[in-house]
């Protein structure tokens, strides 16, 4: 019959668990554990957020106030639009401001349920009105462009536009190439003023103006022989000066109309872009293509 030794006098007075190798260790190990969860669920981690009791009341993180919000609770939204560019927008004989961006203006403070402010601006100055809180948008027949969109976000486009060269109908001009030596008129910095200077057309002189009636004025006194400029700019003059037999020489690029936002404002734009989306739906843009361009609304691409 086996018997289990006696214990070593040395190990006489220690407690059971500590006379088997390893078990003491693994018995303290389980006493530290527990009074470090005790401690853990009293005091919390050092240096960490401590446990909610069930007193404690739990806050939510309040988000930034947007753009949006801001315009709905103030009541009004400021919109930059253009005072020299029929038929998107220009002053009536009773100087009031109309054209198919005002139009479209109107029916998105509407839609927002909020009052109109307009913000007229020229086409140098569209961009400017947005980056220095002058508009909240601009709705300003503005064409998309990865140099513009280092400095603004853009919504969907809502309105159809290209670019084009314009001369007298007896002009021999086909091409980019046959602008050497001509005078092309155009407004400083639009998208046809940088196309222009891209094509580097050695010869041709381009003659830049700060607003889109300055160039108008300078094509129709004779200044320059050729226009660049808008499909639906070219069609106004053209109607309203019939005598100058104008007609469309070659497109520079299809450019239709976005509305600016600011680029930090996320909240806005997809606003923005579902107002487009619905109004694309509803017939609404169809409807305002009809009465300033006299077409239905083409087929638009989406960003």
């Amino acid at each position: 019959m086996n018997m289990k030794s006696p214990l070593p006098a040395s190990q006489a007075h220690l407690p059971p668990d500590r006379t088997v190798p390893g078990k003491w260790l693994l018995s303290q190990a389980r006493r530290l554990a527990a009074g470090a969860l005790t401690g853990f669920l009293v005091c919390g981690v050092p240096n960490g957020p401590a446990l909610a009791q069930p007193s404690d009341q739990i806050e939510a993180p309040v988000a930034p106030v947007g753009a949006l919000d801001k315009i709905i609770e103030a009541g009004i939204v400021r919109i930059a639009v253009p005072s020299d560019l029929p038929p998107f927008g220009s002053r009536s004989r009773s100087s009031q401001l109309e054209g198919y961006d005002i139009d479209v203006a109107l029916l998105l403070a509407k839609a927002l349920g909020v009052r109109l402010e307009l913000v007229p601006v020229t086409s140098g100055d569209r961009i400017a009105a947005l980056l220095t809180l002058r508009a909240d948008l601009v709705v300003a027949n503005l064409g998309v462009s990865p140099e513009r969109a280092k400095s603004i976000a853009f919504s969907s486009p809502y309105a159809p536009f290209f670019l084009g060269v314009y001369g007298a109908t007896d002009l021999p001009v086909k091409e980019a190439a046959d602008l050497k030596n001509r005078k092309i008129a155009v407004t400083r910095n639009t998208i046809e003023d940088r196309i222009l200077t891209e094509l580097g057309v050695e010869g041709a002189e381009i003659l830049r103006f700060d607003d889109n009636q300055k160039t108008l004025d300078a094509f129709t006194a004779g200044r320059a022989e050729l226009l660049a400029t808008g499909n639906v700019v070219a069609a106004a003059l053209m109607k309203r000066a019939s005598d100058l037999k104008i007609e469309a020489k070659f497109v520079l690029q299809d450019s239709p109309a976005s509305i600016g936002v600011r680029r930090d404002e996320p909240g806005l734009l997809y606003w923005t872009n579902v107002f487009v989306f619905s109004n694309k739906l509803n017939g609404e843009l169809d409807r305002i293509s009809r009465k300033w361009l006299g077409a239905p609304l083409p087929a638009l691409p989406t960003l």
